[in-house]
């Protein structure tokens, strides 16, 4: 399969796309995951939101990027969430490899924060996630820091 990103401040997403991105992200984070949290912080209003629609136009993945200086020092990847019809089509992989393409479009040669989920740790290894040893429990869910590290 062969999915079209977009990509769009949270000035052009419209209503129903924001509102579609949301629903997604509380199916998966809040739903599936059985993990109430504050899923809408504040942050969208100052992220890009790189996402994939199917051919019906439902949004099926996201995520969440964010400038320097939001949730970290560096740039920040969240929010990332594949539809679960759509898990095991490569779209995930997909989904990281043309946000880490945006993020290096958009801000340059920089480094990368994000907070991972344990399980999914070999996930972001194989995009250049290394584990800063940060490990933590976030609503309950074992987590770990990773960095996407530029050689400056």
């Amino acid at each position: 399969m062969t999915f079209v990103h977009q990509v769009k401040s949270f000035q052009e997403l419209s209503l129903e796309e924001f509102h579609d991105i949301i629903a997604l992200r509380i199916q998966i984070f809040i739903i599936e995951q059985n993990c109430p949290y504050q899923e809408v912080d504040g942050k969208d209003k100052l992220a890009y939101h790189l996402f994939f629609k199917n051919n019906i136009e439902e949004i099926i993945a996201v995520t969440r990027i964010l400038p320097k200086g939001i949730a970290y020092d560096e740039v920040a990847i969240g929010r990332v969430v594949v539809h679960e019809d759509y898990r095991g089509t490569g779209l995930g992989h997909q989904l990281m490899a043309d946000s880490m393409k945006f993020v290096k479009e958009k801000f340059g040669d920089v480094s990368v924060r994000l907070s991972a989920q344990k399980h999914l740790e070999n996930y972001y290894g194989n995009h250049g996630f290394q584990s800063t040893g940060k490990e933590y429990l976030e609503d309950g869910i074992p987590h770990v820091e990773m960095l996407y590290k530029t050689i400056n």
